[in-house]
């Protein structure tokens, strides 16, 4: 077994949050109408994605009725169609959607995590799960290791990725950075860092976050991935059409 797998064992194996097992285990036991005739997953998530990624994606922790039933992070819910449309458009996922994980659904150069790995109760962990967490999320660091653009779902995710950039050992950025929509930063070892708002239906239906704004998150990620002699052909030939 290589060293991701048996750090997503880990993961599923975890019981280490009382809260949140409790939780992810009634909502587990009890379902919702819709579903009421499937098997939920009930378990921590790992995270999913290609393991030679160069886009690492941070969310901030399954959905209830999402994750926590199928068994994949952003599967089976609205927040993950939305990213996923995104993502497939961008080239780097095979479909625009993710019903279950056997789907078919598969990332390309781009890695899913999350900064807390059960479904906590109303999508808001305590500081100190997000701490018991985090050890999971610095080793998945230390294994992905040709990363070079992270973003970063959130205000939570944000602040999750950082401290475990720090546990991982990596070096500060002289000026924390801020989050907003967009926002991006240059960080030690040759990696960036972008912040989006969460695809969360409280974001997506008020429209704070467009289909289009999200897109161009990934768009730039794409065009960043691609290096600056890619752009300036691309720039090139928009000049002689």
């Amino acid at each position: 077994m290589d060293s991701l797998k048996r750090l997503n064992a880990g993961v599923i194996a975890c019981r280490k949050c009382p809260r949140l097992v409790a939780h992810r285990e009634r909502v587990a036991r009890e379902k919702v109408r819709r579903y009421r005739d499937e098997e939920y997953w009930g378990k921590p998530i790992p995270g999913f994605g290609d393991p030679k990624a160069r886009l690492l994606i941070v969310g901030l922790a399954p959905a209830a009725h999402g994750g926590n039933r199928t068994g994949r992070i952003f599967t089976g819910d609205r927040s993950g169609d939305f990213l996923y449309a995104a993502l497939y458009r961008a080239a780097f996922a095979n479909q625009p959607w993710s019903g279950h994980r056997d789907d078919g659904l598969a990332l390309r150069d781009c890695f899913i995590t999350a900064a807390v790995w059960c479904a906590p109760p109303g999508n808001k962990p305590t500081p100190t799960e997000l701490t018991t967490c985090r050890p999971y999320l610095v080793e998945e660091m230390r294994l992905l290791r040709n990363v070079r653009i992270v973003v970063v779902l959130g205000r939570i995710a944000l602040d999750a990725f950082l401290k475990a950039w720090g546990d991982a050992g990596r070096t500060a950025p002289a000026r924390r950075p801020a989050f907003g929509h967009g926002a991006l930063a240059k960080l030690p070892g040759d990696v960036w860092l972008l912040a989006s708002y969460h695809p969360s239906q409280q974001n997506t239906q008020t429209g704070r976050l467009t289909s289009a704004m999200f897109q161009r998150i990934f768009a730039r990620v794409r065009r960043m991935l691609a290096g600056p002699r890619a752009n300036r052909r691309r720039e090139s030939k928009r000049r002689k059409v």
